[in-house]
């Protein structure tokens, strides 16, 4: 039944077809056997993930299950000390990710809270109100104004009845109902004789037949596409998973290797072999990474915070980097979602009305000096018919912002009049004819100045008819050719006109207006764009990233917005229909062409956004009704308003923008690519760490020596370091031309060539000095003891790691620049872990739980002068690599 095209058939055959009546409604006995087939009119719930197991999976991991095996063998070695060390850095990294895990999904939740809870019924001829859960297919309901809608209806009476469907059509305007039956291929959004679930009745009553309940609704389909979508793995997650992998087995092989050479060719106990090969295995995992990755995101998060975008996912801030697609929804997003006059057309000259949305600031203009109404009499009068002829009041909420209550058509007519340099007033109406699509007009009887006159408000060609505008003639001709070009700019033009009656009249009724009216002016409408949203697409363009405007709206007015805002400057426009007679592949040609697609429906907007993806796109969605959440959840990243947009669309997203401001986006982006920088910055800071402890290791195992350091000393250096000095490299300001270079290539390796080199060229910078340091120690047992070996090298790597980290601040420029001391951050942790080195150093527990011992001061000499070489080396290699080779780091 959920496919049944019922806007395509006739009432009859609706009524028949679900054995229904259009008077008496369904019988009381046939309501069972109904909501045994149909079941209750609600949508189903989700089944939750217990906590557990959402904490279980951050376990799910190659490099934890590689230093899980590690702990046990330390068990079975009896060294038990490794083993809880080991586990705590385990358990700190799932806890890390389990506390910073994607909030739980409220979308489905959300979409419930929209469906009305009671419903206004017929049943066996009496009029009843029951809970709308209890709505079965063939019920006959009841609607009035304030209604929200329980279930999808096909109407079968209407009385001027509109209905706001922006939550579930994304458009501003009401839709006017009727009861005519519609081509097969009637879009959603053009189905004017059906209502449906979730929306609400602005004006007017109807009946309709219910044709679809529950999950099979057309909010129950988002509901169930919602339940059904895979949100799509961040470029971070699948580039770290990928690296994870590929380090695990090279650390497997190698450790293998190494454990079967010590064995054959040198005469090593096997737990003490077993020991070694655990040490080379911490050594060489960045067991600090997934913290500090958290740690860097979790700090972007605060920053996107204070510019007005919230993150609902840590990963999607580094993703915000790598989007190259932004998809719009027109109304809202790149449009204001109000209504506003742009223009005035009088019979001798075009006004241009300044102003946006319902806040009545601006002015009327000729020539760009304002208009005095007192001295342009019909302009006047005009403004006095608009707004006389009219039920919408304006309202300021208590936050200061303006709104209407009514018809947003209506709104923008009352806020035009409040543009006037003088006040315009409005005239008590004596009888009115209310509008209705039959005869698309509105009037009302008033008395101006001791007259009687009609005022008329409604659609031109209707106007000019009543007016006794013939065809062809230059009067008529003018004011079709101002329809025409105000329609051009994307605009709905309302026309006024009115009529001088006897004072005696007292009430109107079509035949008084039917001849004999004057034509006043015309009011050019729609939904303008944001000016900041205007900038911003210009900075997307300028940053490599192309918008792309999806929306539920006409073609016309589509095409408009978008040439306006500089999204496209052609006029081809896809509209939802032809995308539905589209295969997979023609999709993905159409997307790569086309910038705008019009009267879409939410099944579109999710095909659009899978079809970029299927071209390697990395897509942000916007968005602020229901009819978004499907594509907004699809997307690599979704983008919910905050202030207008649903509570279902927020909860679909995985950013919100408090601010409902396009230019947040590009902050956002911006963002993105600062903390994708900093990010590989962090690895390429961290990963030489792990480099350096792993080539002492497989040194001495090669060589047949000590361990120059235990397994808990390399997983307190990994930590430490990762934990103090990493951290401060999360707060880098972004570099210069970081905007200006398109996004990364979604194929991008985390480790470049360039990144693999340096990696090596600073392990080995670090490791080698300190295994020939090791070694001279180590041949003089008389002089020094184990312990001092293990505290020298310690100290070592850390303050090798601690002078490399302002190497690593800036990826290509000289460290000393001017923006040498704006990251305080660096110098608070440098002292802190200067501090925690001597502390561990010096302080009796803890150089006992480390394995390390105090040493003299000649024994730091070492560790700094390591520090400033590793340092003067790199900035020389930078310079060369820059500068003189121009090499590409990227790549």
């Amino acid at each position: 039944m959920s496919d049944e095209k019922w806007f395509n058939q006739e009432v009859d055959q609706v009524i028949e077809k679900l054995k229904t009546n259009e008077t008496e409604g369904l019988s009381q006995s046939d309501i069972k056997t109904l909501q045994d087939k149909w079941g209750k009119n609600e949508l189903p719930e989700a089944e939750k993930t217990p906590e557990w197991k959402k904490f279980i999976r951050h376990f799910h991991d190659v490099l934890i299950y590689i230093l899980m095996v590690a702990a046990l063998i330390t068990i079975i070695l009896g060294h038990f000390v490794d083993t809880i060390v080991i586990m705590i850095v385990v358990i700190i990294n799932a806890l890390i990710g389990y506390i910073q895990e994607n909030r739980a999904e409220k979308a489905l939740e959300s979409i419930r809270d929209m469906l009305s809870l009671e419903a206004v019924v017929i049943r066996d001829n009496e009029r009843k109100e029951i809970a709308s859960e209890d709505i079965v297919p063939g019920d006959l309901i009841l609607l009035k104004a304030g209604d929200k809608i329980p279930a999808d209806l096909r109407l079968i009476k209407t009385n001027n009845l509109n209905v706001e469907e922006s939550p579930l059509t994304g458009e501003s305007t009401s839709v006017e109902k009727s009861t005519d039956t519609l081509p097969e291929d009637t879009v959603l959004g053009d189905q004017t004789n059906m209502a449906f679930s979730g929306t609400s009745i602005t004006s007017g009553t109807g009946r309709g037949i219910v044709i679809r309940t529950g999950e099979h609704t057309e909010i129950g389909k988002i509901n169930t596409s919602m339940s059904e979508i895979e949100t799509v793995q961040t470029p971070l997650l699948k580039q770290t998973a990928q690296f994870g992998k590929m380090v695990s087995i090279a650390i497997v092989g190698l450790a293998i290797l190494l454990f079967i050479f010590g064995f054959i060719f040198h005469d090593y106990e096997l737990g003490e072999l077993l020991l070694s090969t655990i040490s080379l295995t911490v050594a060489a995992i960045p067991e600090g990474l997934p913290a500090i990755l958290s740690i860097i995101l979790a700090i972007g998060v605060q920053e996107l915070a204070g510019r007005n975008a919230i993150m609902r996912t840590l990963p999607s801030v580094e993703t915000l980097g790598a989007v190259n697609v932004i998809c719009s929804d027109k109304t809202g997003t790149l449009t204001r979602n109000e209504m506003t006059v742009q223009a005035i057309v009088l019979s001798d000259r075009e006004l241009k009305v300044t102003g946006t949305g319902y806040q009545p600031d601006g002015q009327i203009l000729e020539q760009d000096e304002e208009v005095d109404v007192e001295k342009a009499p019909v302009l006047k009068q005009f403004l006095t018919s608009v707004l006389s002829i009219n039920d919408t009041e304006l309202r300021k909420n208590d936050s200061g912002e303006w709104g209407i209550s009514g018809e947003p058509t209506e709104g923008c007519l009352v806020t035009l009049a409040e543009k006037s340099n003088h006040k315009i007033a409005r005239l008590p109406i004596i009888s009115k004819i209310p509008f209705d699509s039959s005869y698309k007009y509105m009037a009302g009887l008033v008395e101006e100045n001791h007259k009687k006159i009609i005022y008329v408000k409604g659609a031109p060609d209707r106007l000019f008819e009543m007016a006794g505008l013939e065809e062809g003639s230059a009067e008529r001709d003018y004011w079709e050719k101002k329809v025409i070009d105000r329609s051009k700019q994307g605009e709905r033009v309302i026309a006024s006109a009115y009529k001088e009656v006897d004072s005696s009249v007292e009430e109107i009724d079509h035949a008084d207006v039917e001849q004999g009216l004057t034509m006043l002016g015309m009011a050019g409408i729609m939904d303008p764009p944001r000016e900041e949203a205007i900038d911003a697409v210009r900075e997307c363009k300028r940053a490599g990233i192309r918008v792309k405007m999806i929306t539920g709206d006409h073609k016309e007015t589509a095409v408009a917005i978008a040439k306006e805002m500089k999204i496209t400057d052609h006029d081809e426009v896809i509209e939802g229909r032809e995308l539905d007679k589209m295969d997979q592949q023609e999709l993905q040609d159409v997307v790569s062409e086309v910038d705008v697609f019009a009267r879409t429906s939410p099944e579109n907007k999710l095909k659009l956004v899978k079809a970029l993806q299927a071209n390697e796109q990395v897509i942000a969605m916007t968005g602020d009704g229901v009819n978004d959440a499907p594509a907004l959840k699809r997307a690599d990243i979704g983008v919910a308003m905050g202030i207008k947009g649903t509570e279902v669309a927020k909860e679909a997203s995985k950013m919100v923008l408090v601010d409902d401001n396009f230019r947040t986006i590009v902050n956002a982006v911006r963002e993105g690519r600062r903390v994708y920088d900093n990010l590989k910055k962090t690895i390429l800071f961290i990963l030489p760490t792990n480099g350096a402890e792993a080539f002492l290791v497989m040194s001495a195992l090669l060589l047949g020596l000590q361990m120059p350091m235990t397994p808990v000393q390399i997983l307190y250096v990994n930590m430490i370091t990762a934990i103090t000095v990493s951290f401060a490299l999360a707060f880098e300001k972004l570099e210069v031309g970081t905007m200006d270079r398109p996004p990364r290539r979604t194929n991008a390796r985390l480790l470049s060539n360039y990144y693999i080199f340096r990696i090596v060229l600073v392990s080995l910078l670090v490791g080698l000095p300190i295994m020939l340091m090791n070694s001279y120690m180590l041949a003089n047992p008389d002089v020094y003891t184990m312990a001092e070996v293990n505290t020298v090298t310690l100290q070592a790597i850390v303050f090798s790691q601690l002078f490399h980290m302002f190497n690593v601040r800036n990826e290509r420029r000289f460290a000393f620049n001017k923006d040498f001391f704006t990251n305080k951050v660096a110098f608070i942790v440098s002292g802190i872990l200067i501090v925690v080195q001597l502390a561990i150093t010096y302080i009796p527990f803890f150089h006992s739980v480390l394995g390390l011992s105090p040493i003299g001061a000649q024994y730091w000499l070492f560790p700094i002068l390591l520090g400033i070489a590793v340092f003067i080396i790199v900035e020389c290699e930078k310079y060369i690599t820059n500068k003189v080779l121009k090499v590409n780091q990227v790549d």
